[in-house]
Order: structure tokens, then C-alpha cells, then sequence
């Protein structure tokens, strides 16, 4: 598992961008209590959604709007309608910990 930042570091309304050496830029989001990520990059433009936002379960796109589930990576509005990388991970104290295996 690799460390990726602290849970208290996360806004409820916006992802955070975590740099890794083997799987680029990571997309960091809290909904309720849960933490999920995803690859910082929409797969309908090269925006990062670092730059965008989140409603409930969805990350919002700053180019086009699009919008992809933090969950699974899956689009849930057009102009995106491919999905996007998603990624386990585990919360242990305020560490916030990307396992060694995708979604």
C-alpha cells in the first residue's frame, strides 16, 4: 500500500491531486465519511478533475461538465463516456492508503 495524504487534508467538495511515481496523478475525494480515487484525468479531454468538483457521488469535469462515479470510474453524464481508472483504498488513522490493485 502506498500513502497517499491525510484524510484531514480532504474537503468535502473538492479532490485533491496526489502525485505517485507509478500511476501518475490520483484524484482524492471524501462523500460522507468514505474516501475513493481515481486517475486526475477525464477521459473525454485531458482535464484534470482535481479542477472540477464534486456533487454526492460524482466528480464533475471542468471542461465539458461530464461527470464520472468516484466509486467505480464509470461516466454518468455525456460528453464523457468512457471511464476513467478507479482505485481501492483504506483509511488507517488519518492516513489515507492506495492498495497495489485497481478497482
Amino acid at each position: 500500500m502506498t500513502r497517499l495524504c491525510n484524510k484531514s487534508a480532504l474537503e468535502a467538495e473538492y479532490p485533491l491531486r496526489v502525485e505517485t511515481p507509478d500511476r501518475g496523478d490520483i484524484a482524492v475525494y471524501l462523500v460522507g465519511d468514505e474516501v475513493y480515487a481515481t486517475e486526475d484525468r477525464c477521459s473525454h479531454g485531458s482535464a484534470a478533475l482535481t479542477d472540477g468538483y464534486l456533487e454526492g457521488y460524482e466528480v464533475v469535469c471542468p471542461f465539458h461538465l461530464g461527470r464520472f462515479d468516484v466509486r467505480t470510474g464509470e461516466p454518468t453524464l455525456e460528453p464523457c463516456v468512457y471511464p476513467i481508472r478507479s482505485f481501492k483504498v483504506a483509511v488507517q488513522g488519518d492516513d489515507v492508503l492506495l492498495a497495489d490493485e485497481e478497482n
